[in-house]
């Protein structure tokens, strides 16, 4: 009884889910603007021959302002899961949120504490596995509705984000070394944010799209339930 009582709340909660991103499909679009300047500044970084690059890698304002863009980027995804949510909130937007803004708080504090690479790094394990599954959630609810080209689309985006995931577990354990001058480091993390980017860029008119598909749908049902009279 307790496995069919499952079956029967996962459906409604997934539902509820998916009707709170869709929603909140602006703030994902913003979440994607964020994290494509964050990886253009991660990029620059790492390419210490330029004068401007050398600058930003050693200025200190440049660090405190990726802490700046990590934490509105981690409440923006916060609030994505979480904010007009009638019937369910999004646990793995708000979990990838949370440890965004983690990031932004070791930005501020590289600046007067060293931190290991390692616990950075696993701060992105964290990240892409739960942005994976949250893309895989939706993948899967996509094709219910028969949206076969953004379900193949969303898995492979769901891949990747466990790739990711997989490689900064490799980075944080050493499995994958890194050599210490070559600012490796940087262009790790750029290119996820890079990929994160394009990711909620993508989704977010994919959601918006569903958003009016569903309004129109309700408009035609009041049409149909609430017929003009004829003159």
């Amino acid at each position: 009884m307790i496995m069919e009582k499952s079956r029967t709340l996962n459906p409604d909660r997934e539902a509820g889910m998916i009707q709170t991103v869709i929603k909140n499909w602006w703030l994902l679009a913003l979440c994607g603007v964020l994290y494509a300047i964050i990886s253009v500044i991660y990029l620059i970084m790492r390419d210490t021959d330029g004068s401007l690059a050398f600058r930003a890698y050693a200025a200190e304002s440049t660090v405190v302002f990726l802490g700046k863009l990590a934490l509105a980027a981690g409440a923006c995804t916060i609030a994505a899961g979480i904010w007009r949510s009638a019937k369910g909130k999004c646990w793995l937007l708000v979990l990838h949120g949370f440890a965004l803004c983690a990031l932004g708080l070791i930005c501020y504090q590289l600046t007067h504490y060293p931190i290991s690479f390692r616990t950075i790094a696993l701060l992105f394990v964290v990240m892409g596995l739960s942005i994976g599954l949250f893309e895989l959630v939706i993948a899967r609810s996509l094709r219910r509705q028969h949206q076969r080209t953004d379900e193949w689309f969303l898995g492979l985006v769901s891949a990747v984000s466990v790739g990711f995931a997989l490689a900064f577990l490799a980075l944080a354990f050493r499995w994958i070394k890194l050599d210490p001058g070559s600012h490796a480091d940087f262009l790790w993390i750029g290119s996820y944010f890079g990929f994160s980017a394009i990711c909620m860029l993508g989704l977010a008119p994919r959601l918006r799209s569903l958003d009016r598909s569903r309004s129109g749908r309700r408009e035609d049902l009041l049409l149909l339930g609430n017929p003009k009279p004829a003159h």
